[in-house]
């Protein structure tokens, strides 16, 4: 993975399960004869320098198929006193199964003399801690850690290390993934990856990134990129997640999606099969002894899964890449997504229903497609079960799921089927929401006068996802505190309302959740000074939120993301003093079109009712920054169109 070095608020360097030599502690030493030890650099001349900058930016990687290194340097200097607050402590995390980490160099540069913060490898604090185990993580990770003693305004920081990683889950692919991370300007940013002359690897640089040269060096394929006074590239506000890779270079070993299909494909199977006498076949049993319809039985295996076990991951060793077996999961009831996945195919296969894990990228699998093939590019795993010729997808690390429609598409874009004969990426499309994933109701009754607190009634109805964490939040919180957030959520001191009572009522053969809070609204009649009537202000017509302007930049014309699959509905009732009469309504009424959503609008009276109603659906995943721009016009029109309730004279 990536070689880069973190010189963040307190300097840490995070490992990314890649990388190494196994060791429990760091050494210490010059770099390998490899590496190109660079000087430290001028400082680069730049109008409003940060507290911080960075003067020299060094990544080298040496591939092989044995075992890659990865050589990280960053020398920063302290323009100011506010750059001493951030830059306290040197730490390095590291896999001791996989990696092996030697420190080269950790020295403050003060008017031309070294102070050598390595002299003494007892200050270097080593710790074996698990900084994750609130998000029921366990990874094994050791964490280096060094003070930064006596720093001062004006020094040079200077800091080094190789990284040595090797795992034989890879079987000798290699991966590097360099990005420029640093702000304002870089005196010299250097990357240089190379491998054996007779590997093949292939690589992408993304726009901002410039232009890497390739030569043949010493029997080996060296590709690099060296450019003094560099501004890091900003990826471009409010793009798809595809755009926003600016700056960066990947380098990988595997040829194509089909390889790594292959490679995890033994790994799936062998996690996933039973003993005769395994206690998973009885579970199994029992399903198909009760529920007869295929898609019924997948998922009820879904929710065995989800709540007989619980998720905890574990990365220690192989852990990071290797499935725990489905009959360890099951005994110690808790295992990953990779453990889940085993379990869920193997009820399946004892179901007889066809099933196959997925390689995915929660939150950002958006453009996976265009990016080198690696295993580097997933952080989950599913299982999608066909049925009939149809897919539904199974996600074990899930919680709470109530309905079959749990297994609709998920928004993770591309995923990559584990196969023994390889498979290639495949699109994941999601459909678009036929049922509001929230239905908002909020009737005031007015009936008594406009001096009168208006009893209020809001109503909250939640499908899907939605309906899930509630009752995932509902499970977990103990009811008053359940009630106080909803009470302190929609009590509103600028509307007036107060909300006094919470209740709630689950309804999982449909999939919803509804909340409903009881209160009073002290309702604003205020006085239209031109037309000398009371009126009740409601709000802005319903909109989407305008667009930004972009600046200057890499992919500063691509399109802007729009919220896909979403559709939400709200409706406000007002029972009106004096059975309605006389009283008027003014509100957007129609159907827009506008930034990839359609917004149906609605006001009128019925009755003694004033009702207004909003719905609105997104129809498109992304729009282009020409539409946006005219879009901004048409948000600005639609918020020009107040709601409201008149009295009469």
């Amino acid at each position: 993975m990536s070689s880069r070095l973190f010189l963040t608020s307190s300097l840490a360097l995070s490992a990314i399960a890649f990388a190494a030599t196994a060791a429990d502690k760091p050494t210490y030493g010059p770099p390998g004869a490899w590496v190109d030890v660079a000087p430290v650099p001028p400082a680069p001349t730049e109008d409003g320098a940060a507290a911080v900058q960075v003067l020299l930016e060094d990544h080298q990687s040496r591939l092989d198929p044995s075992g890659d290194a990865y050589y990280s340097r960053r020398t920063i200097k302290i323009l100011k006193p506010e750059g001493l607050v951030g830059v306290k402590s040197m730490s390095v995390i590291w896999s001791p199964d996989i990696e092996g980490v030697t420190l080269h160099t950790l020295r403050i540069i003060r008017d031309g003399k070294t102070i050598d913060l390595l002299a003494d490898p007892k200050d270097v604090l080593v710790l074996r801690r698990e900084t994750n185990l609130e998000q029921a993580s366990l990874d094994g990770r050791i964490t280096a850690t060094r003070q930064i003693d006596g720093l001062q305004t004006g020094d040079i920081l200077d800091f080094a290390i190789t990284r040595t990683h090797s795992d034989p889950v890879l079987q000798g692919h290699s991966f590097d993934g360099e990005r420029m991370a640093f702000a304002g300007v870089a005196g010299r940013y250097r990357t240089i990856i190379s491998w054996p002359k007779r590997d093949v690897v292939s690589w992408k640089a993304t726009p901002g990134f410039g232009v890497p040269v390739l030569k043949e060096v010493d029997g080996r394929s060296k590709l690099s990129l060296d450019e003094t006074n560099v501004l890091a590239p900003k990826p471009p506000i409010g793009a798809p997640l595809r755009f926003l890779r600016v700056g960066q270079l990947q380098a990988t070993s595997f040829q194509d999606w089909t390889e790594i299909s292959k490679l995890m494909a033994p790994l799936y199977l062998k996690a996933s099969r039973l003993a005769p006498d395994s206690p998973i076949k009885a579970e199994a049993a029992a399903i198909a002894a009760r529920v007869k319809d295929p898609k019924a039985r997948t998922f009820a295996a879904l929710q065995l899964v989800e709540d007989k076990t619980r998720y905890f991951f574990i990365g220690m060793g192989e852990g990071g890449y290797l499935p725990a077996n489905a009959e360890d999961t099951w005994a110690r009831r808790f295992g990953d997504c990779k453990a889940k996945t085993a379990l869920l195919l193997a009820l399946l296969g004892e179901l007889g229903v066809e099933a196959e894990p997925v390689l995915v990228n929660l939150g950002a699998g958006d453009g996976l497609d265009e990016l080198p093939p690696t295993l580097a590019a997933f952080n989950h795993v599913i299982v999608r079960a066909k049925i009939e010729g149809q897919s539904y997808w199974l996600d074990g690390t899930r919680t709470g799921d109530t309905n079959p429609q749990a297994m609709n598409p998920p928004p993770h874009r591309w995923g990559l089927p584990v196969r023994a004969q390889g498979a290639k990426l495949e699109q994941i499309v999601e459909p678009q929401i036929t049922v509001p994933t929230s239905y908002t109701v909020i009737r005031l009754d007015a009936s008594k006068g406009f001096e009168t607190l208006a009893t209020a009634r809001i109503t909250i109805t939640f499908s899907g996802l939605l309906a899930t964490q509630a009752r995932s939040i509902l499970a977990r919180t103990p009811r008053a505190d359940f009630e106080r957030s909803f009470r302190q959520q929609y009590s509103n001191p600028t509307s007036g309302i107060e909300v006094e009572q919470v209740a709630w009522r689950d309804d999982p053969v449909r999939d919803l959740f509804t909340i409903e809070l009881t209160g009073t609204d002290d309702m604003d009649w205020r006085k239209n000074p031109d037309l000398g009537v009371r009126e009740f202000r409601l709000g802005s017509g319903a909109a989407p939120r305008p667009f930004p302007k972009r600046q200057a930049g890499p992919n500063q014309d691509a399109p802007f993301a729009i919220p896909y699959p979403a559709y939400t509905q709200t409706r406000t009732d007002i029972i009106l003093p004096n059975g309605g009469q006389g009283f008027t309504v003014r509100g957007a009424t129609g159907i827009a079109r506008v930034a990839g959503y359609e917004i149906a609008s609605g006001a009128g009276i019925q009755g003694n009712v004033a009702s207004f109603t909003v719905e609105q659906h997104s129809v498109t995943s992304e729009i282009s920054s020409a539409e946006a721009e005219a879009a901004n016009r048409e948000i600005r029109k639609l918020r020009d169109v107040d709601s409201l309730v008149r009295a009469p004279a």
